[in-house]
């Protein structure tokens, strides 16, 4: 740990935290979290539990009540006068619905030097806990990323019905608050009975894991009460169809095995 912390840089760390559960943060993201001077934690966002990686001397700043024109400010002061190495640790992976797109853009304005580390997926560790592979040969080969429009707009190029046209392991995040509309456009082409798997906070201790026919989304989500950090995975992989990969059967050629 001595000698990363001697390669660690004077910039800005946007960090994946995983979906929640500490084991699954990266080793990266480990080794970063025990040697930065400083670490922005999304705390609505990610579990206090994360914070056992940190050097006990790190300045903690939690932001779940600031703007983005608030937490932009102590990252450029901490990197550029206090010459400070900084986490901004981020809830799943920085790709997805992070905000990372604008503070990216504001850090290379400000020139700060900023690295992004990728963090596990709610979607992966989802389907990790379901046992399920979404994408199973002779039944399902695509996965879907997506959310409903809300206060945040989805462009009508990527309208929800269409999506679901492609009947595709379909994961919905942000949507719970619009479960219904969410349902009466999934069930435009998905049968009513395709296999929904309603994720709430997963990697928490208090995580919760719903397996029911699509038809019965809505009404499943409103009564356990679930308005916020739930995904929602709609796919034919989660039924018992059955299909197998090429890549290991002894019919199948390939360059290491003839």
């Amino acid at each position: 740990m001595k000698a990363y912390q001697n390669t660690l840089e004077t910039k800005v760390y946007i960090v994946g935290a995983g979906p929640g559960d500490p084991d699954l943060l990266t080793l990266k993201a480990q080794k970063l979290l025990a040697v930065a001077d400083v670490i922005l934690f999304a705390d609505s966002l990610i579990p206090e539990q994360l914070l056992q990686f940190c050097r006990e001397d790190a300045e903690i700043i939690r932001t779940a009540d600031k703007t983005l024109e608030e937490i932009l400010p102590l990252m450029i002061e901490r990197v550029r006068s206090q010459q400070k190495s900084v986490v901004r640790l981020q809830s799943g992976d920085p790709s997805l619905y992070s905000a990372m797109h604008e503070q990216m853009q504001l850090l290379a304005e400000a020139n700060i030097p900023f690295e992004v580390i990728p963090g596990i997926s709610a979607f992966q560790a989802a389907a990790a806990k379901l046992n399920v592979e979404l994408t199973v040969p002779g039944v399902v080969q695509t996965i879907i990323l997506t959310r409903i429009s809300g206060r945040t707009e989805v462009p009508a190029t990527e309208e929800l019905a269409s999506l679901a046209a492609h009947q595709a392991s379909l994961c919905l995040y942000l949507s719970a608050r619009h479960v219904e509309k969410a349902q009466a456009k999934l069930l435009e082409h998905y049968p009513a009975d395709t296999p929904v798997a309603i994720c709430f906070r997963i990697g928490w201790p208090d995580e919760k894991i719903r397996v029911v026919p699509l038809k019965q989304m809505a009404d499943c989500t409103q009564q356990e009460h679930l308005m916020r950090t739930t995904l929602y995975v709609i796919s034919p992989a989660l039924t018992e169809a059955k299909g197998r990969s090429r890549l290991y059967n002894p019919e199948y050629s390939r360059l290491f095995r003839q």
